[in-house]
């Protein structure tokens, strides 16, 4: 499964962070926590989302959806925050039909938290990035 090139905020190396792994992301040159961010669908929720050992947002979007662009790089800015506390996983509706399906997406963006393959929080609509962090802590019991 193919992962993203982070960038280190402490040291600049750049970093391939894998959809789904054991442990959390860390800088392989100063150990800096790296932002988790991945892609999942209906073929690869399961591993990328359900087995993290890692807490889970989970933003169900789609590509045509104004609000959806809009909060996407809020919800980056909260991975980059949180990084070590909490990975960022997007699914695109529109390629994810099982999915959608699944949780039952009446409106885009929908946002759910999953802990230990569990939906613990959900919410739907664009916020700000201060609004989504304090849902995302108050949801995990982060502080």
């Amino acid at each position: 499964m193919a992962g993203n090139i982070v960038a280190c905020a402490s040291c600049g190396k750049r970093n391939r962070v894998p959809a789904a792994a054991t442990g959390r992301p860390a800088c392989g040159s100063c150990g800096a926590k790296l932002p988790w961010i991945a892609e999942a669908g209906d073929a690869t929720f399961a591993e990328v989302v359900e087995r993290s050992t890692t807490p889970v947002l989970v933003d169900l979007w789609a590509t045509w959806c104004a609000p959806c662009r809009a909060v996407s790089p809020a919800l980056e800015q909260v991975a980059a925050e949180l990084a070590g506390s909490v990975k960022l996983v997007k699914v695109d509706i529109d390629t994810a039909p099982a999915l959608s399906r699944r949780f039952d997406v009446q409106a885009v963006p929908t946002l759910m938290i999953i802990k230990d393959g569990e939906v613990v929080a959900r919410q739907s609509g664009a916020a700000s990035a201060a609004v989504l962090r304090r849902w995302v802590e108050q949801s995990l019991g982060l502080h």
